[in-house]
């Protein structure tokens, strides 16, 4: 019964955590101050491939499937899979709903909007790290380095791997002629904040919330396992 308590508390994490992630992105798009690391790379390619984004997204994250089950196949799970198949879409709503109930937000609102989505974004990645029933085919990267690396902690993989991200979503933006101005809404302040502080938040969430949710020690492991 211990087992089977412990395994819904799992389920329901990853759920909640790939569902959070996603409304946390659409925040992240409509404060257009900077979406986290991943998403700018996104929004480079959803400036030159014209295709819908959630499908845009399914496609990407297939081909980082690839990486995942080539290298570490137990980063594979439902959290993997809902993410890979919803989570553009849910960016889509989360992003649409938040126009209609607040157009022509003021700057200081897109503010507080973004620090809000970088919080979340956080926690919700740590809720379904922890649960360890799959991660995002993105997250799985800095993980399986920080694994087979283990000089290397998992915070300055993930940090490494958003900087890539971030050059490579410019490189594309400018390349689409994008203006400062349009860039600046995929690649801004909210983008540098997460490159750098996102790996040690959910780190942080890890050990003081997602962890002890599931009745283990706080011991600072940044994959929840």
């Amino acid at each position: 019964m211990k087992n089977k308590n412990q395994l819904i508390k799992r389920i329901i994490m990853s759920i909640l955590g790939v569902a959070i992630c996603g409304i946390s992105v659409g925040m992240f798009k409509f404060a257009a101050l900077g979406v986290d690391p991943f998403q700018s790379l996104m929004s480079g390619l959803d400036a030159v491939i014209p295709i819908r984004f959630g499908t845009l997204y399914v496609i990407v994250n297939a081909v980082l499937l690839l990486f995942a089950l080539i290298f570490d196949r137990r980063k594979i799970g439902i959290a993997t899979l809902i993410n890979l198949f919803l989570l553009g879409y849910i960016v889509e709503f989360s992003q649409g709903l938040c126009e209609k109930l607040m157009p022509d937000a003021p700057i200081w609102l897109r503010v507080v909007i973004l620090l809000i989505a970088i919080v979340i974004l956080c926690l919700s990645s740590s809720l379904y790290f922890t649960a360890d029933l799959g991660v995002s085919t993105y997250d799985a990267v800095a993980l399986v380095w920080s694994q087979r690396q283990s000089r290397i902690k998992f915070a300055y993989c993930r940090v490494i791997c958003d900087l890539v991200c971030v050059a490579m979503g410019v490189v594309l933006l400018l390349l689409s002629g994008q203006t400062v101005t349009e860039i600046f809404g995929s690649v801004g302040v909210g983008t540098i904040i997460t490159a750098f502080f996102m790996g040690p938040l959910i780190t942080f969430f890890n050990v003081h919330v997602a962890q002890p949710m599931l009745g283990k020690p706080k011991e600072g492991k940044s994959d929840g396992g």
